[in-house]
């Protein structure tokens, strides 16, 4: 038997006894025991097949029993780890050499010439030199590059466990050679876990089904099928590994994305769904089209999915860009050409005053559409209808001790509620909190205090600064101007307090800076149903041609003001980080309250640009 010849047991009991315990059977271990269980445990398929009697045949071979013997003794050696008398045995019998030769030619010193001179002792003092050094480890020649002709000929056997997550790895079809190949690997998942699935690795079984003439949508069944595990056979790709890149890039997205959806993305189970204002971690670029990307946040999950790239959303949105201008050109051209243009005072219209705190310059409804159209086309381009919302890339930030606190901006239409909602923060904690005073050039009133309720100043002072780009927002009302000034929201934010202001969208841009840091939050109204609810005894700002300067909603203040939030939503969008529906004012205070307090002590994403 084939075993008995090498190990010179009797029987096959001895060896299987040899091999579970060859230090006590023999005091053999290592590299010779492996060889006799690795022998024991091929015994069933000797013979079987080609490769088997080459197998069987190279393990047989006698000079490898030897090396493996001479191998375990240099092993045995090295643990015992004796002093050598000398380590440069060969270099002392040249020197002895050499000094025989000066001395007197005696029989005995002749003779020790002859000894020294033989072969077989100076390959023994050389061994011996070895040996002492301890330089007894094989030295492998160096391993040449492998041809690239022959990894087309090599296939790789791959079994991945398949559990109730996707795989994480999409395929397509090779046009030019037909084959199935695997297109991406998704960071995070089961394929990438594994290391052993590759992009550009071509398909050739899955579950020892042939891939030939198969298409991907055919596979994906085969995929579902699977229990408990997939297994592949695979070519590997020729694609070339590229650098890890360990940069991180956050961005927030500007638009929902639902990959259900989405008919061009190539995997929608691969996709990864995501609302506007997530922050999103982009793993890889490679793909022109398709970002593999992480959803940041407490339901993150360390599996990557596809993302529409920027490239391929901004296209998206310019394609759509067209019918937007062409409905916009169209209501300026039906515009009211006698509509009125002064712009409404502030009045603080539920009767509690407080110092600084007024409505923003908003015009009243009827007012106010008689010069939005105009707007919509003339600040189309200045002040940023262009813009194209994808991703805005964006870093973590934390508010340093000492350092000012972010200026919070309330965006909405009007009715929606800011100045309440503005009020109530204020009132909560008027020492954390504060509001910007504002310009006039109208006479102050008897009861007023110059720097807490306006800035009086001149006409001629007032348009210089207008001028000089000094205002934030301004208007005129009854022939006076009003504004509040960048210098104004500076001394709040110099107090160390939380700056509280409202402001039209348009105005958003100019505060949009590395100075103020703003955070936006939009302030939308609920459906038509709630607002007929809750609006039912609430007041509005009137118009500049209606006796009194406040009055009860109608059925078209509802309208427009939905219609109002849906525009601005629509074209300023991506500059809101938070949305608030305002249904009910308690639940919109207690929201806002917690979101701003999580704004000061939690980490919160900031534009890039801003760091």
């Amino acid at each position: 038997m084939l075993m008995r010849r090498f190990v010179g047991f009797g029987s096959s009991e001895a060896v299987w006894k040899f091999a579970l315990k060859p230090s006590m059977e023999s005091g053999r271990s290592g590299a010779c025991s492996m060889l006799v269980t690795l022998l024991y445990g091929l015994e069933p398929y000797m013979g079987a097949t080609e490769e088997s009697s080459f197998l069987q045949d190279m393990l047989m071979v006698n000079s490898l029993h030897v090396l493996i013997k001479l191998h375990e003794t240099l092993q045995r050696f090295g643990r015992q780890k004796p002093a050598p008398v000398q380590e440069h045995t060969e270099q002392l019998a040249r020197e002895v050499m050499k000094e025989l030769h000066t001395l007197e030619a005696r029989p005995e010193i002749a003779e020790l010439k002859y000894v020294l001179s033989k072969p077989h002792v100076q390959d023994l003092l050389s061994v011996h030199d070895v040996v002492a050094q301890k330089d007894y480890e094989p030295k492998l020649p160096s391993m040449e590059a492998e041809d690239d002709e022959g990894e087309e000929d090599s296939v790789r056997i791959i079994q991945l466990k398949k559990s109730k997550e996707p795989l994480g790895a999409t395929i397509k079809w090779d046009e030019s050679t037909g084959a199935i190949v695997v297109a991406r690997i998704m960071r995070g998942g089961a394929a990438d876990r594994s290391g052993l699935l590759h992009e550009g690795d071509e398909l050739r079984e899955v579950n020892g089904v042939p891939m030939e003439d198969k298409n991907p949508e055919e596979v994906i069944p085969i995929l579902a099928q699977s229990d408990g595990a997939v297994t592949f056979k695979v070519i590997p790709g020729t694609k070339d590994e590229l650098e890890a890149d360990d940069t991180e890039v956050f961005v927030r997205a500007q638009f929902d994305y639902h990959p259900k959806e989405d008919p061009a993305i190539p995997c929608k189970d691969a996709g990864l769904e995501f609302g506007r204002g997530d922050v999103l971690q982009i793993v890889n670029q490679e793909d022109d089209t398709w970002w593999q990307a992480r959803r940041i946040g407490a339901d993150a999950n360390l599996r990557a999915g596809l993302i529409p790239s920027r490239q391929l959303q901004e296209r998206r949105v310019a394609l759509q860009r067209p019918e937007v201008l062409f409905q916009m050109s169209r209501a300026l051209k039906m515009k009211n050409a006698d509509d009125k243009e002064d712009q409404a005072d502030y009045v603080a219209i539920h009767g509690i005053h407080i110092a600084g705190l007024r409505r923003s310059f908003r015009l009243s409804k009827k007012d106010r559409r008689s010069q939005e159209t105009q707007a919509k086309w003339k600040k189309c381009e200045a002040d940023g209808e262009n813009h194209i919302s994808s991703y805005q890339e964006v870093v973590p930030y934390v508010r340093e001790p000492g350092e000012p606190y972010r200026l919070v901006l309330l965006v909405g239409p009007s009715g929606v509620g800011l100045t309440e909602l503005k009020r109530k923060l204020l009132l909560s904690d008027p020492e954390h909190f504060g509001v910007a005073v504002p310009h006039t050039t109208r006479e102050r009133k008897r009861h007023e205090r110059e720097g807490m309720d306006y800035h009086f100043v001149s006409k001629h002072a007032f348009e210089k600064d207008i001028l000089e780009h000094k205002f934030v927002e301004y208007g005129r009302h009854s022939g006076n101007y009003y504004g509040t000034s960048l210098d104004s929201v500076r001394k709040v934010l110099a107090e160390s307090k939380v700056c509280l202001l409202d402001v039209e969208p348009h105005a958003v841009k100019l505060l949009y800076t590395t100075e103020f840091k703003p955070y936006v939050t939009f302030v939308k109204p609920p459906a038509i149903e709630q607002l007929r609810l809750s609006r039912r005894k609430a007041k509005i700002l009137a118009s500049c041609d209606e006796p009194t300067p406040t009055r009860t909603f109608m059925e078209a203040d509802f309208e427009e003001m939905i219609n109002t939030a849906q525009d601005m939503d629509d074209k300023y969008g991506y500059l809101f980080e938070k949305i608030i529906i305002n249904d009910d004012l308690a639940t919109a205070f207690t929201e806002m309250r917690a979101e701003l307090k999580k704004l000061e002590k939690e980490i919160n994403w900031i534009p890039k640009i801003w760091a």
